[in-house]
């Protein structure tokens, strides 16, 4: 379908129900997310980390492998590591959204799991950088050693963490009192009586409502950037980068809302994670060579800043200064504050 044949109202109705569509169900996937947790006794950071993490990740997925098919390498990479960012400055507005008014997120999300996960990130993107800065190798035809190294590490990381649940090694001696970490249960509460097989099936629909939804909200705001001329500039690519992130947006802050903060973290930890590990994919589909020969300025800058946020996050995990800020943990001042320099950064890279 052309959306830029469309007229650019019709498209903003479009971008309207596809918005509503993507945070609704979003919302009630968190729901779904943390009361199956509770039922089948899988930690909160594990079921963040790879079920909200995936299911959040399907519009990315589909819009990467399709521009890896159409040989728009530049535009695969650019995508996946400018989301990094992105993403990552979403934990900031999910510290605002808290529903303690007091304790930051990062002192309320006392796992150490929390910690482990953001290292990993860390060193997937050092890794991919270091790659982009000396260039890959071909493995096998057109498809790289990095992605495929990567893609092992991802798979390890996730074997990690499902062993990893159970430590205790590692524990928090100061944590929020029950009382403080207690959060109203409004929605959940409408569904705590459902059976686990049918919260199972309404999440699966979730994750199709947000697949398609979310596809259909990038297609909607590229279309009205083009049509109203703020394509090129810093305003469309702001409003791009926020309709790709708004199922994660959706996802983190109803995750606070609900009490479930290692599990918003893991959330958003997962999602870049797993960003890193779909280049082997991308690199299978991408025809016209190496994937990662397409990286450019703009896309090692973006994994430079994604080193840099998720650093400041695994440093607020380990100090877990309970006190707020004018609203905020000074870890994601720190981050809002260094997204929105890094989109003048972007923009002058284009």
């Amino acid at each position: 379908m052309d959306f830029n044949s469309i007229p650019v109202l019709i498209n903003v109705g479009f971008f309207v129900l596809a918005a509503a569509g993507v945070w609704f169900a979003g919302a009630r996937l968190s729901v779904y997310a943390d009361i199956i947790s509770d039922r089948l006794e899988i930690d909160k950071a594990l079921m963040g980390f790879v079920f909200l993490a995936f299911a959040t990740e399907l519009p990315e997925i589909v819009t990467n492998l399709t521009a890896a098919i159409r040989g728009n390498g530049v535009l695969v990479v650019n995508g996946m590591f400018g989301g990094i960012v992105m993403q990552t400055a979403v934990l900031a507005i999910a510290d605002m959204a808290v529903y303690n008014r007091i304790l930051t997120l990062t002192y309320l999300a006392y796992r150490s799991i929390n910690q482990l996960q953001g290292t990993f990130l860390v060193l997937s993107l050092a890794l991919l950088l270091v790659s982009a800065l000396i260039g890959d190798i071909a493995l096998v035809g057109h498809i790289g050693l990095t992605p495929v190294l990567l893609a092992g590490l991802y798979m390890f990381a996730v074997y990690i963490f499902m062993r990893y649940q159970k430590n205790t090694q590692w524990q928090a001696l100061d944590t929020p009192d029950a009382q403080q970490n207690i959060a109203p249960k409004g929605i959940k509460s409408r569904f705590e009586g459902a059976n686990t097989q049918k919260l199972v099936y309404h999440a699966v629909a979730s994750g199709i409502v947000i697949l398609v939804a979310g596809i259909l909200l990038v297609q909607t705001v590229e279309a009205i950037a083009y049509q109203t001329g703020l394509g090129s500039s810093l305003i469309g690519v702001t409003l791009l980068a926020a309709s790709t992130s708004l199922p994660e947006l959706s996802t983190t802050i109803t995750a606070v809302r609900l009490g479930a903060h290692s599990m918003a973290i893991s959330n958003i930890f997962g999602s870049n994670l797993l960003m890193v590990f779909l280049l082997l994919p991308s690199d299978m589909f991408y025809r016209e060579g190496l994937l990662l020969e397409s990286v450019d300025k703009s896309a090692r800058f973006a994994l430079i800043a994604g080193i840099v946020v998720t650093a400041a996050y695994l440093i607020g995990l380990i100090l877990r200064r309970p006190k707020r800020v004018l609203g905020m943990g000074i870890d994601s001042w720190f981050v809002m504050l260094f997204y929105v320099a890094s989109l003048f950064v972007f923009y002058q890279l284009r």
